[in-house]
């Protein structure tokens, strides 16, 4: 059965898009039996949202710390796990320009 392009209707933008032959073999070989409900750029926005990507209205989480290098107080986006150096962001560039020994 030769597949050729169709025209679909985003369930939430309502525009029109399109769901061409090579998409269609690719469900098919998937084993996707239903077709795809959102246009592309509607499913890009759906998928950041799921995944928690992007930006979100609530400040990120920040956690104080002694730079282990230079003993300046400083914050970092993540909670230190005490097992490793945390450096504040000018030693963390200077650590990170310095080629390691290995």
């Amino acid at each position: 059965m030769a597949l050729s392009d169709r025209t679909l209707v985003c369930v939430e933008c309502g525009g029109e898009f399109i769901f061409t032959a090579g998409e269609q073999e690719f469900f098919n070989a998937r084993g996707f039996s239903n077709e795809p409900k959102r246009c592309r750029s509607c499913r890009a926005v759906r998928r950041t949202e799921q995944r928690g990507g992007g930006y979100s209205d609530q400040p990120r989480e920040m956690y104080p710390i002694v730079c282990a290098e230079c003993g300046t107080d400083a914050m970092v986006p993540f909670r230190p796990k005490g097992d490793r150096p945390v450096y504040c962001s000018d030693c963390f560039s200077k650590t990170k320009a310095e080629p390691s020994d290995f």
